[in-house]
């Protein structure tokens, strides 16, 4: 190659460099000048001391506020905000403290908000109230093991020493029970989960002390599940699974059958009786079911206590995915037993609010088991016995 072909390469080179390089700065000046101007947002010590403002004036003013917006009193919220973050399993953020991730969390499952309307009350975006939900939400299942304990064996306060249910019922640990909550699913999955209601459910059964403590929770099965099918399932799985010590039992109703660690009341047996008075017991089988209603009427009264509290689980129809919706009830058991061991409020129905009955099923799939029928039947007779040399017949 000579001399003049090699210039005239350089040339064409250098023309083309040229080139690109004046077709990236005609791109830059392009889309300097067309760049929107940036948003000016105000100053976040301003939005922030409004959020404080409304998290105080609004949520934690004093206890009737904040257990209408929240459903705990001040002192519960306080101390369950302080060990999820001595746990670590909450931490404060630039903006957002844990007092206000667990409030936003509460005031969702409490009042069965969506989270356009909280994220408006609290000053926040959908986007953040929705992210802190998970958060929490996740927070709280990790006190399950800590608030969802398994029952004590000795004999509970309420029973020892009251001559209606000691010593007939020394060894109950309990009762267990189910009750639907409202659940939302694809419309391929709405016949498995549409049981006794119009609308579909998930079946959630749980046991419960005599302290109004859950247990046991096994939530998520289809409203169309049987409660004996519900409690197969519990006492079959091998991590999570319902366990009953040996000589204990919980008091359940008709449905599940008498089998070891599980005492049904007597079936065929008439309703809403009294001990003495207007429409007397008039035998032994009577006579059980009364006192087994009453005692077992703890378990409706947890319940009625857990969706009163929060509305999420009694109301309309959730928007939450379903898993989220399972995970939801184990969390409103959780916060429940915290409430409890916190003392009484408002939501903890007062026993005499709930009429004792002898529950019948007529759907019950489960066969009777010899033994346990053989103790149910002991039972009713020494409590029979007793009842009539205490009354001197």
């Amino acid at each position: 190659m000579d001399k003049r072909q090699v210039k005239r390469r350089k040339l064409l080179i250098n023309a083309a460099t040229y080139i690109a390089a004046s077709m990236v700065v005609l791109y830059v000046r392009s889309r300097l000048r067309n760049r929107r101007e940036p948003i000016t947002y105000g100053p976040l010590v301003e939005r922030d001391a409004a959020r404080i403002s409304y998290m105080n004036d609004k949520i934690l003013r004093d206890d009737t506020t904040c257990t209408n917006m929240i459903r705990l009193k001040r002192a519960s919220f306080f101390q369950l905000c302080q060990v999820l973050r001595e746990r670590q399993l909450l931490c404060d953020t630039i903006h957002v403290s844990v007092e206000e991730q667990v409030a936003m969390f509460l005031h969702t499952i409490g009042h069965n908000e969506r989270n356009r309307v909280v994220a408006t009350n609290f000053g926040r975006s959908s986007e953040t109230v929705s992210r802190y939900f998970r958060i929490v939400l996740n927070a709280i299942g990790e006190l399950r093991n800590d608030l969802i304990q398994p029952p004590s064996l000795e004999t509970p306060t309420k029973i020892a020493g009251n001559p209606r249910w000691d010593p007939y019922f020394k060894d109950c640990i309990g009762a267990i029970d189910g009750t639907h909550i409202r659940a939302s699913v694809s419309k391929s999955m709405e016949l498995a989960f549409r049981g006794r209601k119009s609308f579909a459910t998930q079946n959630v059964m749980a046991a419960v002390d005599f302290d109004m403590k859950f247990t046991y929770v096994l939530a998520g099965w289809e409203g169309t599940a049987h409660d004996a099918v519900v409690l197969a399932d519990a006492l079959e799985r091998e991590n999570g699974g319902l366990r009953v010590p040996e000589g204990k039992f919980y008091l359940v109703d008709a449905g599940y059958g008498a089998k070891p660690g599980f005492m049904p009341p007597f079936r065929g047996v008439r309703y809403h009786l009294n001990e003495w008075g207007n429409n007397p017991v008039q035998n032994e089988k009577e006579l059980f079911n009364l006192r087994h209603s009453s005692l077992r009427v703890t378990v409706e009264r947890a319940f009625g206590s857990l969706k009163r509290r929060f509305k999420v689980l009694d109301d309309a129809t959730p928007f939450f995915p379903y898993l989220t919706q399972v995970d939801i009830v184990i969390a409103c058991c959780i916060l429940h037993n915290w409430v409890v061991s916190q003392g009484t409020d408002c939501f903890i129905l007062p026993e005499n609010t709930l009429t004792p009955s002898s529950h019948t099923s007529a759907s019950a799939q489960s066969n009777d088991h010899r033994l346990m029928v053989e103790k149910r039947q002991l039972i009713a007779e020494r409590m029979w016995q007793d009842r009539q040399n205490h009354y001197g017949h």
